[in-house]
């Protein structure tokens, strides 16, 4: 049977993977960024206005003033929208969602593997720690690698949004900022946890390592005239 160190510090890993596949659910359904831009005709600086956009990665809302002649306020999804155009932002959101799905997936390994661990004994093969520092962090990895992305995406996807409302005119937009929300901190704190499942483990190891190697010691440490008897 496991000790109860064991037990409970894999258990506090599956726990910790828990909470951060609970966190990365609520941070997937918030607003990740605002953006507001200036907006003109192409060519020209008739129809100053200006446009809003709040979006999370799958839906949205946008406040146009005279951008780029006439305002409004419009509810859309994300993803619905640039299809409309295509292109390179369209290919990085989707990129962001299935690499945000695939964290998911690891943390759910993650989870099984600790809770497994908890109740059996299968050593150093791919269902035990090994298994878990794998998925925990990879979870960490791909998660760093969404905010990047994201970060890097996030003021060609706003433009293409409002460019989608534009209709037949060309719209320029400039002096663009953007904002991040709620959403997009708290991939931060999925990584966080997920490298704490990593670190629990890690103590349990040095823990195991540490007691083997106090097993050993009274042997090593023999005077030579006893280990010959």
């Amino acid at each position: 049977m496991p000790s109860h160190q064991k037990i409970l510090l894999f258990l506090s890993s599956a726990l910790a993977t828990a909470i951060s596949v609970v966190v990365l659910g609520i941070c997937m359904s918030r607003t990740w960024v605002e953006t507001t831009m200036d907006c003109t005709r192409n060519g020209t600086n008739f129809s100053n206005g200006s446009a809003v956009v709040n979006f999370s990665l799958f839906d949205g809302f946008m406040t146009r003033t005279l951008c780029p002649l006439f305002g409004g306020q419009d509810q859309f999804e994300v993803f619905d929208q640039l299809a409309e155009i295509g292109g390179t932002p369209l290919v990085l959101h989707g990129l962001v969602v299935c690499l945000l799905v695939l964290c998911l997936l690891c943390s759910a390994c993650s989870i099984l593997i600790s809770i497994y661990n908890s109740v059996s004994n299968p050593y150093e093969t791919y269902m035990g720690p090994i298994g878990i520092y794998v998925c925990s962090s990879l979870s960490a990895c791909l998660s760093v690698v969404v905010l990047i992305i994201f970060a890097v995406n996030v003021n060609s996807l706003a433009e293409d949004l409002v460019q989608s409302y534009a209709g037949s005119i060309v719209a320029e937009v400039k002096n663009k900022t953007s904002a991040f929300y709620l959403g997009y901190f708290l991939v931060l704190l999925y990584t966080g946890l997920s490298l704490i499942a990593v670190l629990l483990i890690y103590i349990y190891e040095h823990a195991a390592y540490t007691h083997r190697r106090e097993q050993q010691r009274p042997t090593e440490d023999a005077p030579k005239e006893i280990m010959m008897y």
